[in-house]
């Protein structure tokens, strides 16, 4: 999965935004309680490890069923337990290569896992399929002081809108990085707390209702290298992506 400009500074952003607009951001659209409907975690995660420029390109009808189940035994193997899967169509903005990359990814949910089991299981999907990043997301109260993120759902859109919209706005492109759509049509979107009013707008554009969309706030972050994978070796945020096309 390929993480924006705006998904690097997440930390930083959400921090001056909050001095500004405090955490409590007024919304209409339906906030999920902590725990109601809510996994202990979850993960978005993909073993592409390929830029995908055409849409039409055949890797992108993949149902990733082995994938799913590694990820499942990856679970297992680390004292998590495997909820339900479900399988996204996403679109992500490329700010090096200035250009979209098309992916298909699954969301798995995750439970009898704590924040840094999360982190670890994540760490490892990312090493063992030479992932650029993976995106984990733990539902939490609105005013907590973990929560930097939300998860956006709206139902009716598709994945070419979603491609179409994105391509035409630079402004959400950076903001946002992109978004993903699932195959019954509903948009997901994982954004900074601090860009919500421009996820708000973004998804509205894309001819949502916003009261139909359901927000959950929590502590979203991209997990890009296991802190165990190099003992005595400096820390970065990012990973070098393979270009060698996906299994």
């Amino acid at each position: 999965m390929t993480n924006s400009t705006a998904w690097r500074q997440l930390r930083v952003r959400v921090t001056v935004a909050a001095l500004t607009l405090g955490l409590a951001v007024t919304t209409d659209a339906r906030a999920d309680p902590p725990g109601e409907d809510c996994p202990a975690g979850q993960i978005y995660a993909t073993n592409n490890t390929a830029i995908i420029t055409d849409p039409a390109d055949p890797r992108l009808r993949t149902r990733l069923n082995r994938f799913d189940h590694e990820v499942r035994a990856i679970l297992h193997a680390h004292g998590a337990r495997p909820g339900a899967s479900r399988l996204l169509d996403g679109v992500f903005w490329s700010g090096g290569l200035q250009q979209a990359t098309y992916e298909r990814s699954r969301e798995f949910e995750v439970e009898q896992v704590n924040r840094d089991g999360l982190r670890h299981v994540a760490g490892v999907i990312v090493k063992q399929y030479r992932q650029e990043a993976v995106l984990t997301f733990r539902c939490l109260p609105r005013t907590s002081p973990e929560t930097d993120a939300v998860e956006i759902e709206a139902p009716g859109v598709t994945a070419a809108r979603l491609r179409d919209a994105l391509l035409a706005n630079p402004e959400a492109r950076d903001r946002l990085g992109g978004g993903s759509v699932t195959l019954d049509g509903r948009l997901v979107l994982i954004a900074p707390l601090a860009e919500l009013p421009w996820a708000k707008k973004f998804t509205q554009d894309l001819g949502v209702d916003w009261s139909s969309a359901e927000v959950r706030y929590g502590d979203g972050e991209f997990v890009s290298r296991p802190p165990y994978a190099e003992p005595g070796g400096a820390a970065t945020t990012t990973a070098p992506r393979a270009d060698a096309p996906s299994s």
